[in-house]
Protein backbone atom coordinates (compact mmCIF):
# COMPACT_ATOMS: atom_id res chain seq x y z
CA UNK A 1 0.00 0.00 0.00
CA UNK A 2 0.77 3.36 -0.58
CA UNK A 3 1.93 5.94 2.19
CA UNK A 4 -0.90 6.74 4.45
CA UNK A 5 -1.38 9.60 7.17
CA UNK A 6 -3.56 8.72 10.30
CA UNK A 7 -4.91 11.11 13.75
CA UNK A 8 -2.90 9.05 16.60
CA UNK A 9 -6.51 7.84 19.04
CA UNK A 10 -3.75 8.96 22.07
CA UNK A 11 -2.34 12.18 21.11
CA UNK A 12 -4.48 13.79 18.78
CA UNK A 13 -1.27 13.98 16.40
CA UNK A 14 -0.28 12.99 12.30
CA UNK A 15 1.49 10.22 11.83
CA UNK A 16 2.47 8.43 8.86
CA UNK A 17 2.22 4.88 8.00
CA UNK A 18 5.08 4.32 5.77
CA UNK A 19 4.95 1.42 2.66
CA UNK A 20 6.88 -0.97 4.10
CA UNK A 21 5.12 -1.12 7.68
CA UNK A 22 1.99 -1.86 5.64
CA UNK A 23 3.95 -5.14 4.11
CA UNK A 24 5.25 -6.44 7.59
CA UNK A 25 1.80 -5.63 9.27
CA UNK A 26 -0.10 -7.69 6.54
CA UNK A 27 2.95 -10.13 6.69
CA UNK A 28 2.08 -10.77 10.68
CA UNK A 29 -1.57 -10.70 9.38
CA UNK A 30 -2.07 -7.51 11.69
CA UNK A 31 -4.17 -4.41 10.63
CA UNK A 32 -2.40 -0.75 10.69
CA UNK A 33 -1.66 0.87 13.91
CA UNK A 34 -4.07 3.79 14.87
CA UNK A 35 -1.76 5.31 17.37
CA UNK A 36 1.34 7.12 16.82
CA UNK A 37 5.18 5.56 16.94
CA UNK A 38 5.28 7.50 20.11
CA UNK A 39 2.57 6.40 21.77
CA UNK A 40 3.06 3.03 20.59
CA UNK A 41 7.06 2.81 22.36
CA UNK A 42 4.55 4.50 25.86
CA UNK A 43 1.72 1.58 25.60
CA UNK A 44 4.44 -0.94 25.53
CA UNK A 45 6.75 0.06 27.97
CA UNK A 46 4.16 0.96 29.84
CA UNK A 47 3.63 -2.99 30.49
CA UNK A 48 7.46 -2.73 32.01
CA UNK A 49 7.40 -2.96 35.18
CA UNK A 50 10.20 -0.53 37.19
CA UNK A 51 9.08 -0.71 40.80
CA UNK A 52 10.45 -0.04 43.75
CA UNK A 53 11.49 -3.22 45.72
CA UNK A 54 9.25 -4.58 48.56
CA UNK A 55 9.34 -7.80 50.63
CA UNK A 56 6.37 -9.76 50.80
CA UNK A 57 5.73 -13.61 50.93
CA UNK A 58 4.86 -16.21 48.68
CA UNK A 59 1.40 -17.46 47.85
CA UNK A 60 2.21 -20.71 47.34
CA UNK A 61 4.38 -21.82 50.29
CA UNK A 62 4.64 -18.40 52.54
CA UNK A 63 8.77 -18.12 52.10
CA UNK A 64 9.78 -14.62 52.16
CA UNK A 65 10.31 -13.08 48.27
CA UNK A 66 11.37 -9.72 47.38
CA UNK A 67 9.38 -8.31 44.24
CA UNK A 68 8.82 -4.87 42.23
CA UNK A 69 5.43 -5.98 41.68
CA UNK A 70 2.90 -4.02 43.56
CA UNK A 71 0.73 -4.44 46.15
CA UNK A 72 -1.95 -3.87 43.30
CA UNK A 73 -1.57 -6.82 41.80
CA UNK A 74 -4.75 -8.91 41.44
CA UNK A 75 -2.93 -12.51 40.87
CA UNK A 76 -1.26 -14.43 43.59
CA UNK A 77 2.77 -14.42 43.22
CA UNK A 78 4.17 -17.54 43.38
CA UNK A 79 8.62 -17.46 43.98
CA UNK A 80 10.38 -17.85 41.21
CA UNK A 81 11.49 -21.53 41.50
CA UNK A 82 7.59 -22.56 43.11
CA UNK A 83 6.55 -20.92 39.59
CA UNK A 84 8.35 -23.57 37.51
CA UNK A 85 7.73 -26.40 39.50
CA UNK A 86 5.00 -29.05 39.70
CA UNK A 87 3.63 -27.94 42.98
CA UNK A 88 0.59 -26.03 40.98
CA UNK A 89 -1.05 -25.99 37.56
CA UNK A 90 -1.81 -23.62 35.40
CA UNK A 91 -4.33 -25.96 33.32
CA UNK A 92 -6.37 -25.92 36.66
CA UNK A 93 -7.42 -22.42 35.61
CA UNK A 94 -8.65 -23.21 32.31
CA UNK A 95 -12.22 -22.21 31.35
CA UNK A 96 -14.05 -22.24 28.01
CA UNK A 97 -14.25 -19.20 25.25
CA UNK A 98 -17.05 -16.88 25.13
CA UNK A 99 -18.27 -15.77 21.89
CA UNK A 100 -20.50 -13.50 23.40
CA UNK A 101 -17.81 -11.82 25.61
CA UNK A 102 -14.38 -9.68 23.86
CA UNK A 103 -11.66 -12.63 23.67
CA UNK A 104 -9.24 -9.76 25.31
CA UNK A 105 -11.30 -9.38 28.20
CA UNK A 106 -11.34 -12.64 28.76
CA UNK A 107 -7.30 -13.14 28.86
CA UNK A 108 -7.45 -10.07 31.36
CA UNK A 109 -9.99 -12.04 33.66
CA UNK A 110 -7.65 -15.07 33.56
CA UNK A 111 -4.61 -12.58 34.13
CA UNK A 112 -6.19 -11.57 37.32
CA UNK A 113 -6.58 -14.89 39.05
CA UNK A 114 -3.17 -17.42 37.06
CA UNK A 115 -0.18 -16.76 39.58
CA UNK A 116 2.43 -15.07 38.30
CA UNK A 117 6.52 -15.42 39.24
CA UNK A 118 8.27 -12.54 41.69
CA UNK A 119 10.99 -12.04 39.78
CA UNK A 120 11.77 -12.20 36.51
CA UNK A 121 15.65 -13.88 35.19
CA UNK A 122 17.45 -17.19 36.28
CA UNK A 123 20.42 -18.81 37.17
CA UNK A 124 21.35 -16.03 39.70
CA UNK A 125 23.40 -16.42 43.05
CA UNK A 126 22.79 -14.25 45.65
CA UNK A 127 20.35 -11.66 43.78
CA UNK A 128 17.42 -11.60 45.85
CA UNK A 129 17.26 -7.82 45.66
CA UNK A 130 17.30 -7.77 41.73
CA UNK A 131 14.92 -7.97 38.88
CA UNK A 132 15.63 -8.62 35.24
CA UNK A 133 18.75 -10.21 36.14
CA UNK A 134 20.23 -12.56 34.11
CA UNK A 135 22.87 -15.61 34.79
CA UNK A 136 24.72 -13.06 37.76
CA UNK A 137 26.13 -12.99 41.07
CA UNK A 138 26.18 -10.89 44.50
CA UNK A 139 24.33 -8.00 42.52
CA UNK A 140 22.07 -5.85 44.43
CA UNK A 141 19.10 -3.26 44.16
CA UNK A 142 19.93 -3.81 40.17
CA UNK A 143 17.41 -4.07 37.26
CA UNK A 144 17.98 -5.23 33.77
CA UNK A 145 21.48 -7.23 33.54
CA UNK A 146 22.85 -9.75 32.55
CA UNK A 147 26.74 -11.46 33.59
CA UNK A 148 27.36 -9.44 35.95
CA UNK A 149 29.16 -9.68 39.50
CA UNK A 150 29.08 -7.49 42.90
CA UNK A 151 26.53 -4.45 41.02
CA UNK A 152 25.10 -2.34 43.56
CA UNK A 153 22.12 -0.10 41.51
CA UNK A 154 22.65 -1.02 37.96
CA UNK A 155 20.05 -0.55 35.36
CA UNK A 156 20.60 -2.23 32.20
CA UNK A 157 24.33 -3.38 32.75
CA UNK A 158 26.08 -6.26 30.82
CA UNK A 159 29.50 -8.07 32.14
CA UNK A 160 29.80 -5.43 34.54
CA UNK A 161 31.88 -6.09 38.02
CA UNK A 162 32.91 -4.59 41.18
CA UNK A 163 31.00 -1.31 40.21
CA UNK A 164 28.01 0.66 41.99
CA UNK A 165 25.72 3.77 40.12
CA UNK A 166 25.82 2.24 36.21
CA UNK A 167 23.22 2.68 33.89
CA UNK A 168 23.20 1.38 30.50
CA UNK A 169 26.87 -0.09 31.10
CA UNK A 170 28.95 -2.69 29.62
CA UNK A 171 31.66 -4.20 30.39
CA UNK A 172 32.76 -1.80 33.60
CA UNK A 173 35.19 -2.59 36.53
CA UNK A 174 35.34 -0.51 39.46
CA UNK A 175 33.30 2.26 38.11
CA UNK A 176 31.08 4.41 39.74
CA UNK A 177 28.24 6.46 38.61
CA UNK A 178 28.59 6.07 34.43
CA UNK A 179 26.19 5.95 32.07
CA UNK A 180 25.85 4.57 28.17
CA UNK A 181 30.23 3.37 29.29
CA UNK A 182 31.38 0.39 27.47
CA UNK A 183 34.69 -1.61 27.80
CA UNK A 184 36.41 0.58 30.89
CA UNK A 185 38.33 0.28 33.99
CA UNK A 186 37.69 2.42 37.18
CA UNK A 187 36.00 5.22 35.25
CA UNK A 188 33.85 7.04 37.49
CA UNK A 189 31.25 10.59 36.49
CA UNK A 190 31.52 9.67 32.84
CA UNK A 191 28.84 9.49 29.53
CA UNK A 192 29.20 8.18 26.24
CA UNK A 193 33.09 6.92 26.63
CA UNK A 194 34.62 3.67 25.70
CA UNK A 195 37.75 1.84 26.42
CA UNK A 196 39.04 4.19 28.93
CA UNK A 197 40.49 3.35 32.58
CA UNK A 198 41.67 5.65 35.38
CA UNK A 199 39.24 8.53 34.70
CA UNK A 200 36.68 10.42 35.48
CA UNK A 201 34.09 13.02 33.96
CA UNK A 202 34.49 12.33 30.41
CA UNK A 203 32.15 12.76 27.57
CA UNK A 204 32.34 10.57 24.43
CA UNK A 205 36.27 9.68 24.85
CA UNK A 206 37.37 6.84 23.52
CA UNK A 207 40.65 4.63 24.71
CA UNK A 208 41.72 7.81 27.11
CA UNK A 209 43.35 6.78 30.27
CA UNK A 210 44.33 9.30 33.69
CA UNK A 211 42.11 12.07 31.86
CA UNK A 212 40.02 14.61 33.69
CA UNK A 213 36.69 16.42 32.87
CA UNK A 214 37.69 15.88 28.87
CA UNK A 215 35.75 15.22 26.12
CA UNK A 216 35.82 13.88 22.13
CA UNK A 217 39.34 12.52 23.11
CA UNK A 218 40.47 9.94 20.79
CA UNK A 219 43.72 8.00 22.38
CA UNK A 220 44.85 10.82 24.77
CA UNK A 221 46.49 10.72 28.33
CA UNK A 222 47.16 12.83 30.98
CA UNK A 223 44.71 15.40 30.22
CA UNK A 224 42.57 17.70 31.72
CA UNK A 225 39.40 20.37 30.23
CA UNK A 226 41.49 18.75 26.79
CA UNK A 227 45.05 20.28 27.61
CA UNK A 228 47.54 18.10 27.76
CA UNK A 229 49.79 17.43 30.92
CA UNK A 230 53.05 15.55 31.74
CA UNK A 231 52.23 12.63 34.25
CA UNK A 232 54.03 14.71 37.39
CA UNK A 233 51.54 17.86 36.31
CA UNK A 234 48.47 15.98 35.56
CA UNK A 235 48.58 14.12 39.34
CA UNK A 236 49.44 17.89 41.28
CA UNK A 237 47.06 19.23 38.91
CA UNK A 238 43.98 16.64 39.91
CA UNK A 239 44.60 17.35 43.63
CA UNK A 240 43.44 20.75 43.45
CA UNK A 241 40.10 19.16 42.74
CA UNK A 242 39.12 17.67 46.09
CA UNK A 243 36.91 14.78 44.92
CA UNK A 244 36.67 13.48 48.17
CA UNK A 245 34.36 15.87 48.75
CA UNK A 246 30.28 15.74 47.65
CA UNK A 247 29.94 19.38 47.43
CA UNK A 248 33.35 19.96 45.26
CA UNK A 249 31.60 16.53 43.06
CA UNK A 250 28.16 18.06 42.76
CA UNK A 251 29.82 21.41 41.17
CA UNK A 252 32.02 19.44 38.75
CA UNK A 253 29.26 18.11 37.46
CA UNK A 254 27.38 21.00 36.88
CA UNK A 255 31.05 22.57 35.26
CA UNK A 256 31.24 19.32 33.15
CA UNK A 257 27.77 19.50 31.59
CA UNK A 258 28.40 23.17 30.58
CA UNK A 259 31.70 22.05 29.01
CA UNK A 260 29.39 19.22 27.51
CA UNK A 261 26.97 21.93 26.17
CA UNK A 262 29.34 24.52 25.09
CA UNK A 263 32.25 22.98 24.02
CA UNK A 264 31.96 19.43 23.18
CA UNK A 265 31.10 18.02 19.83
CA UNK A 266 27.98 15.72 19.45
CA UNK A 267 27.07 13.61 16.45
CA UNK A 268 23.98 13.91 15.26
CA UNK A 269 23.20 10.08 16.74
CA UNK A 270 24.68 7.60 18.87
CA UNK A 271 24.29 4.76 16.41
CA UNK A 272 27.31 2.64 15.89
CA UNK A 273 27.49 0.17 12.91
CA UNK A 274 23.98 0.76 11.95
CA UNK A 275 23.21 -0.12 8.36
CA UNK A 276 20.62 1.59 6.43
CA UNK A 277 18.82 2.13 9.90
CA UNK A 278 17.41 5.30 11.75
CA UNK A 279 16.34 5.86 15.16
CA UNK A 280 19.30 6.52 18.52
CA UNK A 281 21.61 4.24 20.65
CA UNK A 282 21.24 1.72 17.78
CA UNK A 283 24.37 -1.09 17.88
CA UNK A 284 25.50 -3.48 14.76
CA UNK A 285 21.80 -3.60 13.31
CA UNK A 286 20.87 -3.77 9.74
CA UNK A 287 17.56 -2.39 8.10
CA UNK A 288 16.28 -1.14 11.23
CA UNK A 289 13.64 2.10 11.00
CA UNK A 290 12.46 4.35 14.36
CA UNK A 291 14.28 2.17 16.94
CA UNK A 292 16.04 2.86 19.75
CA UNK A 293 18.10 1.12 22.16
CA UNK A 294 18.50 -2.07 19.64
CA UNK A 295 21.31 -3.95 19.31
CA UNK A 296 22.40 -6.97 16.68
CA UNK A 297 19.06 -6.84 14.86
CA UNK A 298 17.89 -6.72 11.41
CA UNK A 299 14.96 -5.44 9.39
CA UNK A 300 13.05 -4.35 12.53
CA UNK A 301 10.52 -1.09 12.90
CA UNK A 302 9.78 0.57 15.88
CA UNK A 303 11.50 -1.53 18.23
CA UNK A 304 12.18 0.00 21.64
CA UNK A 305 15.07 -1.79 23.41
CA UNK A 306 15.47 -5.14 22.09
CA UNK A 307 18.85 -7.33 21.26
CA UNK A 308 18.75 -9.92 18.63
CA UNK A 309 15.22 -9.57 16.42
CA UNK A 310 14.79 -9.99 13.40
CA UNK A 311 11.36 -9.35 11.05
CA UNK A 312 9.73 -7.56 13.53
CA UNK A 313 7.61 -4.38 14.49
CA UNK A 314 6.67 -2.79 17.81
CA UNK A 315 8.25 -4.29 20.41
CA UNK A 316 9.44 -3.30 23.44
CA UNK A 317 11.98 -4.92 25.56
CA UNK A 318 12.63 -8.21 23.18
CA UNK A 319 14.95 -10.44 23.20
CA UNK A 320 16.08 -12.97 20.24
CA UNK A 321 12.50 -12.38 18.66
CA UNK A 322 12.19 -13.81 15.19
CA UNK A 323 8.91 -12.52 12.85
CA UNK A 324 7.12 -11.25 15.97
CA UNK A 325 4.81 -8.22 16.43
CA UNK A 326 3.17 -6.23 19.24
CA UNK A 327 5.11 -8.23 21.92
CA UNK A 328 6.67 -6.96 25.54
CA UNK A 329 9.42 -8.52 26.82
CA UNK A 330 8.90 -12.12 24.68
CA UNK A 331 12.51 -13.45 24.69
CA UNK A 332 14.65 -16.10 24.06
CA UNK A 333 13.94 -17.33 20.69
CA UNK A 334 10.71 -16.82 20.04
CA UNK A 335 9.21 -17.14 16.74
CA UNK A 336 6.13 -16.02 15.28
CA UNK A 337 4.59 -14.32 18.08
CA UNK A 338 2.08 -11.41 18.52
CA UNK A 339 0.71 -9.56 21.29
CA UNK A 340 2.73 -11.40 23.98
CA UNK A 341 3.76 -10.36 27.10
CA UNK A 342 6.76 -11.33 29.84
CA UNK A 343 7.08 -14.40 27.75
CA UNK A 344 10.20 -16.77 27.03
CA UNK A 345 11.06 -19.50 24.29
CA UNK A 346 7.38 -19.47 23.21
CA UNK A 347 6.40 -19.59 18.94
CA UNK A 348 3.59 -19.30 17.38
CA UNK A 349 1.42 -18.13 19.81
CA UNK A 350 -0.64 -14.78 20.47
CA UNK A 351 -2.21 -13.02 23.38
CA UNK A 352 0.00 -15.34 26.37
CA UNK A 353 1.36 -13.58 29.61
CA UNK A 354 4.16 -15.45 31.34
CA UNK A 355 4.18 -18.53 29.62
CA UNK A 356 7.42 -20.50 28.58
CA UNK A 357 8.19 -22.84 25.95
CA UNK A 358 4.71 -23.21 24.55
CA UNK A 359 3.91 -23.55 20.94
CA UNK A 360 0.52 -22.57 19.28
CA UNK A 361 -0.91 -21.77 22.81
CA UNK A 362 -3.93 -18.36 22.09
CA UNK A 363 -4.61 -16.80 24.95
CA UNK A 364 -2.79 -18.32 27.85
CA UNK A 365 -1.09 -17.24 31.11
CA UNK A 366 1.41 -18.70 33.17
CA UNK A 367 1.64 -21.99 30.92
CA UNK A 368 4.68 -23.79 30.77
CA UNK A 369 5.72 -26.35 28.03
CA UNK A 370 2.63 -26.56 26.56
CA UNK A 371 0.77 -26.81 22.92
CA UNK A 372 -2.66 -26.44 21.52
CA UNK A 373 -4.13 -24.74 24.71
CA UNK A 374 -6.80 -21.70 24.67
CA UNK A 375 -7.23 -20.12 27.63
CA UNK A 376 -5.18 -22.21 29.59
CA UNK A 377 -7.29 -25.36 28.24
CA UNK A 378 -6.33 -28.20 26.22
CA UNK A 379 -7.36 -28.68 22.73
CA UNK A 380 -6.26 -31.22 19.86
CA UNK A 381 -4.57 -29.92 17.15
CA UNK A 382 -7.46 -29.54 14.70
CA UNK A 383 -9.72 -28.22 17.71
CA UNK A 384 -7.37 -25.25 18.41
CA UNK A 385 -6.87 -24.69 14.64
CA UNK A 386 -10.54 -24.81 14.30
CA UNK A 387 -11.12 -22.40 17.30
CA UNK A 388 -8.49 -20.13 16.74
CA UNK A 389 -9.72 -19.16 13.60
CA UNK A 390 -13.01 -18.38 15.45
CA UNK A 391 -11.78 -16.56 17.67
CA UNK A 392 -9.45 -14.16 15.14
CA UNK A 393 -12.87 -13.80 12.66
CA UNK A 394 -14.93 -12.58 15.64
CA UNK A 395 -12.06 -10.46 16.70
CA UNK A 396 -11.11 -8.99 13.31
CA UNK A 397 -15.08 -8.10 12.46
CA UNK A 398 -14.97 -6.49 16.36
CA UNK A 399 -11.91 -4.42 15.52
CA UNK A 400 -10.37 -6.20 18.58
CA UNK A 401 -7.47 -8.39 16.65
CA UNK A 402 -4.16 -6.56 16.52
CA UNK A 403 -5.17 -4.72 19.93
CA UNK A 404 -2.30 -5.45 22.65
CA UNK A 405 -4.06 -5.98 26.64
CA UNK A 406 -5.56 -2.90 27.98
CA UNK A 407 -3.69 -0.35 30.29
CA UNK A 408 -5.72 -1.70 33.49
CA UNK A 409 -4.10 -5.04 32.32
CA UNK A 410 -0.22 -3.71 33.57
CA UNK A 411 1.15 -4.90 36.41
CA UNK A 412 2.15 -1.47 38.09
CA UNK A 413 0.99 2.36 37.32
CA UNK A 414 2.36 3.78 34.80
CA UNK A 415 4.96 5.93 37.19
CA UNK A 416 6.54 2.73 37.99
CA UNK A 417 7.14 1.11 34.62
CA UNK A 418 10.07 2.03 32.12
CA UNK A 419 7.65 4.34 30.09
CA UNK A 420 7.89 6.86 32.66
CA UNK A 421 11.67 6.42 32.97
CA UNK A 422 11.96 7.22 28.88
CA UNK A 423 8.50 9.28 28.63
CA UNK A 424 7.37 11.08 31.97
CA UNK A 425 4.16 11.80 32.41
CA UNK A 426 2.17 13.68 35.55
CA UNK A 427 -0.46 11.63 37.55
CA UNK A 428 -3.54 13.37 34.97
CA UNK A 429 -1.55 12.94 31.86
CA UNK A 430 -1.13 9.28 32.85
CA UNK A 431 -4.54 9.06 33.61
CA UNK A 432 -5.79 10.67 30.40
CA UNK A 433 -3.53 8.28 28.47
CA UNK A 434 -5.64 5.73 29.63
CA UNK A 435 -2.67 4.20 32.20
CA UNK A 436 -2.67 3.49 36.22
CA UNK A 437 -1.28 5.25 38.80
CA UNK A 438 0.60 3.78 41.48
CA UNK A 439 0.41 5.40 45.21
CA UNK A 440 2.92 4.51 47.39
CA UNK A 441 3.62 4.84 51.00
CA UNK A 442 7.02 4.67 52.02
CA UNK A 443 7.09 2.06 55.72
CA UNK A 444 8.01 4.15 58.51
CA UNK A 445 11.57 3.65 60.00
CA UNK A 446 13.48 4.53 63.48
CA UNK A 447 16.70 6.06 63.30
CA UNK A 448 16.54 7.89 60.13
CA UNK A 449 18.87 10.73 59.23
CA UNK A 450 18.39 12.90 56.20
CA UNK A 451 20.68 12.66 53.16
CA UNK A 452 21.53 15.90 53.54
CA UNK A 453 23.25 15.62 56.32
CA UNK A 454 25.35 13.14 55.48
CA UNK A 455 29.94 14.11 56.29
CA UNK A 456 30.77 15.93 53.18
CA UNK A 457 33.38 13.30 52.44
CA UNK A 458 34.02 9.47 53.32
CA UNK A 459 36.78 9.52 55.62
CA UNK A 460 34.24 11.15 58.21
CA UNK A 461 31.67 8.65 57.92
CA UNK A 462 32.06 6.21 60.65
CA UNK A 463 30.83 2.26 60.51
CA UNK A 464 27.30 2.81 62.29
CA UNK A 465 26.05 4.24 59.01
CA UNK A 466 25.17 0.89 58.01
CA UNK A 467 22.92 1.25 60.97
CA UNK A 468 20.99 4.14 60.15
CA UNK A 469 18.18 4.56 57.21
CA UNK A 470 18.60 7.97 55.26
CA UNK A 471 15.92 9.53 54.09
CA UNK A 472 15.96 11.93 50.60
CA UNK A 473 15.20 14.96 50.25
CA UNK A 474 13.68 14.82 46.82
CA UNK A 475 11.98 11.71 46.79
CA UNK A 476 11.29 11.60 50.53
CA UNK A 477 11.78 7.81 50.42
CA UNK A 478 14.36 6.41 52.94
CA UNK A 479 17.76 3.99 51.88
CA UNK A 480 20.38 2.49 53.68
CA UNK A 481 24.32 2.08 53.21
CA UNK A 482 25.59 -1.16 53.01
CA UNK A 483 29.04 -2.86 54.07
CA UNK A 484 29.70 -3.64 50.98
CA UNK A 485 29.26 -0.24 49.52
CA UNK A 486 30.32 1.73 52.30
CA UNK A 487 33.88 -0.21 51.82
CA UNK A 488 33.36 0.38 48.06
CA UNK A 489 33.32 4.05 48.60
CA UNK A 490 36.35 4.54 50.91
CA UNK A 491 38.54 2.35 48.86
CA UNK A 492 37.71 4.80 45.55
CA UNK A 493 37.58 7.72 47.96
CA UNK A 494 33.69 8.68 46.45
CA UNK A 495 31.67 10.61 49.00
CA UNK A 496 28.56 8.84 50.13
CA UNK A 497 25.47 9.67 47.92
CA UNK A 498 22.67 11.77 49.47
CA UNK A 499 19.92 11.06 47.28
CA UNK A 500 17.92 7.55 46.98
CA UNK A 501 18.85 5.35 44.48
CA UNK A 502 15.89 5.48 42.22
CA UNK A 503 16.36 8.96 41.81
CA UNK A 504 20.46 8.93 40.95
CA UNK A 505 19.19 6.41 38.25
CA UNK A 506 16.75 8.39 36.93
CA UNK A 507 18.88 11.42 37.32
CA UNK A 508 21.42 9.72 34.84
CA UNK A 509 18.52 8.20 32.83
CA UNK A 510 17.34 11.78 31.52
CA UNK A 511 19.67 12.75 28.80
CA UNK A 512 18.16 9.43 27.31
CA UNK A 513 14.62 10.69 27.66
CA UNK A 514 16.08 13.80 25.62
CA UNK A 515 17.08 11.92 22.99
CA UNK A 516 14.41 9.98 22.11
CA UNK A 517 12.69 12.23 19.37
CA UNK A 518 14.59 13.21 15.89
CA UNK A 519 14.85 16.75 16.13
CA UNK A 520 15.35 19.04 12.60
CA UNK A 521 18.54 21.11 13.03
CA UNK A 522 21.43 22.21 11.13
CA UNK A 523 25.33 20.81 11.65
CA UNK A 524 27.09 23.70 13.09
CA UNK A 525 30.03 23.22 10.53
CA UNK A 526 29.17 22.52 6.97
CA UNK A 527 25.40 24.34 8.31
CA UNK A 528 23.45 21.44 5.90
CA UNK A 529 19.91 20.59 7.82
CA UNK A 530 20.16 17.63 9.20
CA UNK A 531 17.90 15.07 11.87
CA UNK A 532 19.37 14.80 14.99
CA UNK A 533 18.32 13.70 18.31
CA UNK A 534 19.02 16.28 20.87
CA UNK A 535 16.12 17.86 22.60
CA UNK A 536 16.64 21.82 23.05
CA UNK A 537 16.61 21.21 26.38
CA UNK A 538 20.34 19.36 26.92
CA UNK A 539 21.28 22.99 25.42
CA UNK A 540 23.87 21.37 22.96
CA UNK A 541 25.33 24.34 20.87
CA UNK A 542 28.28 21.99 18.37
CA UNK A 543 25.57 19.33 16.68
CA UNK A 544 27.65 17.47 13.44
CA UNK A 545 26.55 16.16 10.73
CA UNK A 546 28.08 11.79 11.00
CA UNK A 547 30.89 13.72 7.99
CA UNK A 548 31.95 16.52 10.08
CA UNK A 549 31.88 14.54 13.12
CA UNK A 550 34.06 12.01 11.79
CA UNK A 551 36.34 14.73 10.44
CA UNK A 552 36.83 16.84 13.37
CA UNK A 553 36.50 14.05 16.03
CA UNK A 554 36.71 10.52 15.13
Amino acid sequence: MDQETKVCQKCKQDFTIEPDDFALYEKMDLPSPVLCPYCRYKYGLAFWVNGRFRITKSALSGKTIITVLPESVPFPIYERNEFVSDKWDPLTYGKDYDSSRPFIDQVVELQSKVPHPHQTGTKNVNCDWTDDIWESKDTYLTRSGAWCEFINYGYRVISCKNSIDLTFCWNLERSYDCFYCFKSYNLKYSFNSRDCMDSSFLYDCRNCQDCFMCWNLRNQKYCILNKQYSKEEYDKKLQEYNLKSWAAIQNLKRNFWQHIGLDAVHRQNYNVQAVNSTGNFLNNDKNCYQCYFLEESENCRYNFRGYGNKESIDLSGCYSLEKGALCVMDQFGGYGNTCNLYTTSCRYSSYLDNCEECEYCFGCVGMRKKKYCILNKQYTEAEYKELVEKIKSVMEKNEEWGNFFPLSAAYSGYNLSLAHMMFPMSEGEALKFGAKWEKTVEPHYENIISGDDLPDTIDQVTDDITKKRILCPETKLSYNITQDELSFYREHEIPLPRRHFDWRTLERFKPFSLMAIPQKGVCYKCKKEIEHYYSPELGFKKIACLEDYQREIA
